[in-house]
This record gives C-alpha cells, structure tokens and sequence, in this order.
C-alpha cells in the first residue's frame, strides 16, 4: 500500500508517521508513506496555491492547477483512489477504511483556506471524507486519521490479526470492556468470569458486554447490523434490564 499526501505543510506529517505500528509497517515495506508540498507544482514566483473567490468573500481558496499537476504527477497506479479531506465529505468509519485498505495507492488532499477550487471536487478526487462534524484548520489532521484507521487493516501490519475482528466498529458493535492485571485493586475488581478460563463463558460475556455498551452509547449501530438470533435474545434481556 502506498500513500501520497498533498498539502502546503507537509512537516505537519513527520512526527505522527515515524512511530509505533506506522513506523514498523513502513520499515517491513508493508507501507510507503510519501509526502508532497502541493507549492511544488505552483508556477508563479511566489509558489502561490490559493487566491481570492470568484464573487468575492472572506478568505482563499485551494486552485485548483497546482493540484491538477500534482495528482497527474504522482499518480503511477490503476488501482488508485484520490481522497480529498473535507468537512463535506462522507463520515469516516470502518467500512470506508476497510474498502481502501483494498487499494494499491491512496493519493489524499489536504485541503486548507476556506476549502478548495470546486473543480478539484469535481473532476480530480473520487472521493471526499470527512472524520467529523467539526472544522479543523486544514485537511492535514484528518489524514492522518484516515491513514492510521486503513494502515492497521492492511495484511501483517498488526502483530495478531484478531485485533483488527475484535475491534469496535469492525461489526458494528463497541468493544467489550478489557482488563489487565492486577486483579483487584483499591477495591476494583476484574469480573469473575474473566478469571475462570472458561472459554465458552468468556466469549458470551464479551458478547453481551458489547451488545450492551453498544445498547447504551450508540443505538444507532443497531439499526444497521444484523443480528443473529442469539444477538437478539441478548439485546431484549439487555432492554429489559434483566442482564
């Protein structure tokens, strides 16, 4: 997998891609993580990527030729997906990683100023994503989010592939709560069941902890999963209060 961000600050990316699991991945050759300052492709003397809006307003906007340039340049694969970072884009979430994880190349524009060139949204990107409800600054932070979320389920990234399945999101339901040792302490105990080494006890527990903090925290989930019957039975002890 190999991902090639565009931004006018690329020294924003330096720190947060050379450590932990997107440093390892890189240095197996599982990831290439290349970073291109989109001014690069500016013509002018000034290397200028943004001007004033057409009918006025406050504020500047991305153009839209340096980007054009950029992404013809860097673009060196068929399986390839431009992604620009916009507050207007679909929400991130674990389908949407999941389905990139699948590409070859993710080419992702950081977009800055008051947004970009709406021709960059019409004719250069194949997709828009967003990681909220909220306006950041620029587009850099959301990168990062989305190359983190898609790096970890690329083959052999994570040391045990059973992180990425038990994962919250990756079926739609919250995890169920961890524990770690010690047992006990200041009086705050380890749920008994998960001491016993009864496997078949530990997963229905797992299984219901994660129906009911998804229950509590976001129901919304549960409109969109499908559910076994033994899910269901689950959920209406959960509802009923009698688990």
């Amino acid at each position: 997998m190999k991902f090639d961000i565009l931004s006018i600050f690329p020294e924003m990316f330096a720190s947060p891609l050379n450590f932990s699991l997107l440093k390892k991945a890189q240095e197996k050759g599982l990831l290439k993580i290349c970073l291109h300052d989109i001014r690069g492709w500016a013509d002018d003397k000034h290397k200028m990527t943004d001007d004033a809006p057409y009918g006025g307003g406050c504020g500047m906007v991305m153009k839209v030729e340096p980007v054009e340039k950029a992404l013809n340049s860097i673009r060196t694969d068929d399986d390839s997906t431009v992604v620009l970072m916009t507050p207007q884009g679909e929400v991130l979430n674990q389908k949407i990683a999941a389905e990139l994880a699948g590409k070859k190349q993710i080419i992702i524009v950081c977009g800055r100023y008051e947004g970009v060139d709406e021709r960059i949204r019409t004719h250069l990107v194949d997709r828009e994503i967003s990681i909220g409800d909220y306006i950041l600054t620029g587009g850099e932070l959301g990168a990062l989010v989305l190359i983190d979320a898609v790096s970890r389920l690329i083959p052999d990234v994570l040391g045990n592939p059973q992180s990425t399945s038990s994962d919250s999101f990756s079926n739609y339901l919250l995890e169920y709560p961890q524990y770690t040792r010690p047992a006990a302490y200041k009086g705050w105990m380890v749920p008994d069941v998960l001491l016993s080494g009864n496997h078949a006890e530990i997963e229905l527990w797992r299984k219901t902890e994660s129906l009911k903090r998804t229950y509590k925290r976001r129901p919304d989930l549960l409109k969109i999963i499908e559910l076994s019957s033994e899910d269901k039975i689950i959920l209406d002890k959960i509802k009923q209060n009698e688990i």
